[in-house]
């Protein structure tokens, strides 16, 4: 799959984000290592601390259909600059994917690409490594 749909896939999922207290709805779409896409909205509670962010909204739905192997995803938001996955979705796409490939890409269309290694080194050593 392309960068382009694969960016696509996020831009619609975004549509359906529930961001009713920052108003920063953000889409996310996981590509698994067979081509097939699992996307993600972010879903905000009043409760800041249980938002559930994009990325790991689509992490829960691939592995719910037992789905273990990424190569990439995409994060899209209307932000001016492109965003990156937070800390705590950095460390759960470590779990899965350590050397996934992050694409970001903002409403007037400035893309970035990051790698989950250069994000978040010594992923899988955690405090002790």
């Amino acid at each position: 799959m392309d960068d382009d749909t694969l960016i696509a896939a996020a831009w619609r999922v975004r549509e359906n984000a529930y961001a009713q207290y920052s108003g920063f709805p953000v889409g996310a779409a996981l590509l698994g290592s067979n081509g097939q896409v699992f996307v993600g909205c972010n879903v905000e509670n009043l409760s800041f601390g249980l938002t559930q962010c994009a990325e790991r909204v689509a992490i829960g739905s691939a592995i719910s259909a037992g789905f273990r192997a990424f190569t990439c995803v995409a994060v899209v938001s209307d932000s001016s600059e492109p965003i990156s996955p937070c800390g705590a979705c950095r460390q759960v796409l470590a779990e899965f994917a350590p050397r996934l490939r992050i694409l970001s890409e903002t409403l007037s269309g400035v893309r970035a690409e990051f790698s989950l290694t250069e994000l978040l080194p010594r992923a899988s050593t955690g405090i002790l490594g």
